[in-house]
């Protein structure tokens, strides 16, 4: 069996999605959702219901009095903010631990991810675009397949690191030299086997690479970027973190400059701090 089938093999002893998680989704989905069975389900997990309470209440939200249920939460943020928190509250603690493959310390990749989740929808506005459906979720799982090759099978990076300073190919590149795979491909096999969107999907897969996407996303495009000024601001480069390089093809599609690039991280690096302290990382 080679490295890569071997790899992918180990996919099956990666926990499955919580089923409330999958439950608060799909009724998260519907505009009109039924608050009984809202709270039918949260009753079960209190542990996400007090996540979510903190995550509404925070001061990214910027609400001055404070929702004491969750009923109150979706009447302020609506249905499919609520359905970005669950998601922000089901992976943080597993985005808080340190990631061994990478380099990455504890929290860095947390920070990494939200700061891409934010950053994709702060580049719309800046854009002057519509925030695409998906843009914050997909903005903060594009990088989960680090988690699985990082954590979960402990893949040996030092070969990498070696082929990226010999050869002065990209990181994902030297990935796929060494492993036959890449942790963008890995992240996207693992959301096809938990059936995401396919615009989760879509930009976990390509996110280093979007333009050999055989379709036009604007929510991978906007995503590809937005990690990229994460990256230059300094948030989540472990090993890997300045051995990427930004699509020219995409650039040639967003009208992107220096004053909206550096717009973006100053607005998105405020509300990263708002939402870490959520969960204390320094």
């Amino acid at each position: 069996m080679s490295r890569r089938d071997q790899i992918i093999d180990q996919l099956g002893s990666i926990p499955a999605m919580p089923v409330v998680v999958d439950k608060l989704r799909q009724l998260l989905a519907d505009p009109d959702v039924d608050f009984r069975e809202l709270a039918d389900v949260l009753k079960y997990d209190p542990g996400m219901t007090a996540n979510l309470l903190r995550l509404a209440n925070s001061a990214y939200f910027g609400f001055r009095t404070q929702a004491d249920n969750i009923r109150q939460c979706v009447s302020r943020l609506g249905t499919k903010r609520m359905g970005e928190l669950v998601m922000t509250a089901a992976v943080g603690p597993v985005m808080q631990g340190q990631i061994k493959g990478y380099d990455l310390p504890a929290g860095e990749l947390w920070k990494h991810s939200i700061a891409v989740a934010i950053g994709t929808e702060q580049l719309a506005g800046l854009l002057g675009l519509q925030i695409p459906e998906d843009a914050f979720t997909a903005g903060l799982l594009h990088d989960i397949g680090k988690i699985i090759m990082g954590t979960f099978i402990e893949v040996d990076t030092g070969p990498i690191l070696e082929l990226v300073e010999e050869q002065g190919v990209t990181f994902d590149e030297a990935e796929r030299q060494v492993l036959g795979i890449d942790h963008a491909e890995i992240g996207a096999l693992l959301f096809e086997k938990w059936n995401f969107p396919s615009a989760i999907i879509n930009t976990a897969r390509w996110h280093h690479a979007p333009q050999n996407f055989g379709a036009e996303s604007l929510v991978l495009n906007l995503v590809h970027i937005a990690d990229s000024v994460s990256m230059m601001s300094g948030i989540g480069t472990g090993q890997d973190g300045l051995a990427y390089r930004i699509s020219d093809k995409i650039l040639e599609k967003l009208p992107i400059n220096n004053q909206i690039i550096e717009a973006c991280a100053f607005e998105t690096m405020i509300k990263v701090n708002e939402l870490s302290d959520l969960y204390r990382i320094a």
